[in-house]
């Protein structure tokens, strides 16, 4: 069988014999009547134990709305017009609404891509900016000792909303709810406070209730004052199917639920060789967001088995700390034992790499210098087809293959 997974804007594909292949890992079947705009509307008329957004806000208020960076699939333009409508029919006027790019600890952006990202309405009716283009203020501490350092638009507005799709998140659990507050609109150093928590073994894809790093984010977003969040889940076409408004943790927990009913996936067992990919672009545009699919991917393989990690990465690392963490270890350990003696944003996604190539191989197939996957302990191939034989040569040609072409979305639950 021809097998074939998402590299940049293209594709990389293998063939792969059919007695060979365990599954091609896609999103289970749920019910879908409605889809895109019309959906997001329909959650905003029935907002889950809150009251309509037209309701919470009053006339002369400043309201933030804060929403996802172009390292993100979320559909801004088309949520954020059916959000305007709820504003300005509470009587919110909009030279009084901001939308702010949560970026975090990413780049700034263009003014190409924040147009692309607001959409024709956003960018013509409201004003537009990244979070880092201005001074945060510190609104107090969490009970972990985090610092709630935001942008000062979120920060002095009179009404926070939180957008953002729904996906699971290696250690937050999941992605969505007020993490667009943190680390969204967030200092580098209340982030790394937040993502020291990684080390914690709750968390994790799919944990939130006991999860140190998700219940460190909701009381931030809780000290900082989110009244409200538009929260949507994505099929593996990057459409709307589901969509969530009101309470920020109320609403938050049912996408979560229904997240679990589409990419919660049953295996019968681990594979030899897992081929893996994060479903091209935007999602990996560079190393740093890469790795999301290659930490679910750690649920699907055998120890010792071979894992193929399928990501352009054409922005190349994406983190000058995590670039710099793996060219100074000799080995995948010393990665992880440099995170135990010091946390630093960066390195914690060089010690999560780390610990999954500690258990398997990991072939690379991206447009990165050999040598720098390299120094990054990646085996390094320039197409699929390549990787895919290495991987059969070390492993057998009986090997058992399992593919997973939106590895980040998708969690693999091996029942033996």
């Amino acid at each position: 069988m021809i097998v074939e997974v998402g590299y940049g804007n293209g594709t990389q594909q293998c063939e792969v014999p059919d007695q060979n292949l365990m599954g091609i890992l896609a999103a289970n079947d749920v019910d879908v009547s409605l889809t895109g705009s019309a959906e997001v509307e329909r959650a905003l008329r029935e907002p889950i134990e809150s009251a309509p957004l037209s309701q919470v806000v009053k006339p002369g208020e400043t309201v933030a709305i804060i929403t996802s960076d172009i390292t993100r699939p979320m559909p801004t333009p088309e949520v954020l017009p059916a959000v305007l409508d709820e504003l300005y029919r509470g009587g919110v006027r909009p030279e009084d609404i901001t939308l702010v790019f949560g970026l975090g600890s990413h780049r700034t952006q263009t003014e190409e891509e924040q147009r692309h990202l607001a959409g024709e309405r956003g960018w013509n009716e409201i004003r537009c900016i990244d979070s880092s283009s201005e001074e945060f203020v510190n609104l107090g501490t969490t009970v972990a000792g985090t610092p709630v350092e935001v942008n000062s638009t979120v920060a002095r507005a009179d009404r926070v909303i939180c957008m953002g799709n729904i996906e699971y998140h290696y250690f937050a659990g999941y992605s969505g709810g007020v993490k667009a507050i943190m680390p969204g609109v967030s200092t580098s150093s209340a982030i790394a406070n937040n993502h020291a928590m990684i080390v914690d073994a709750r968390s994790c894809a799919g944990n939130l209730e006991d999860n140190p790093v998700r219940r460190d984010i909701e009381e931030a977003g809780a000290i900082v004052g989110c009244d409200f969040i538009v929260n949507v889940v994505l099929d593996e076409d990057k459409r709307i199917i589901r969509a969530f408004a009101g309470n920020p943790v109320a609403a938050h927990r049912q996408g979560c639920a229904f997240l679990d009913t589409l990419y919660r996936i049953d295996i019968p067992h681990r594979a030899d060789i897992v081929i893996d990919s994060q479903g091209g672009a935007p999602k990996d545009l560079n190393l740093y967001q890469t790795q999301k699919a290659l930490d679910n991917a750690k649920y699907a393989v055998r120890e010792g088995g071979v894992i193929i990690l399928v990501g352009r990465c054409n922005e190349g690392l994406g983190n000058a700390t995590f670039q710099a963490w793996m060219h100074e270890a000799n080995t995948p350990a010393d990665v992880l034992e440099h995170l135990q003696a010091a946390f630093a944003l960066g390195g914690h996604k060089a010690a999560a790499v780390a610990k999954i190539q500690l258990m398997a191989d990991v072939y690379l197939v991206s447009d990165l210098p050999a040598e720098l996957a390299r120094d990054c302990f990646f085996t390094p191939f320039p197409t699929l087809e390549e990787a895919y034989a290495a991987a059969v040569a070390k492993m057998g040609e009986e090997a058992s293959v399992l593919v997973m072409p939106h590895g980040g979305s998708t969690v693999p639950h091996a029942l033996a």
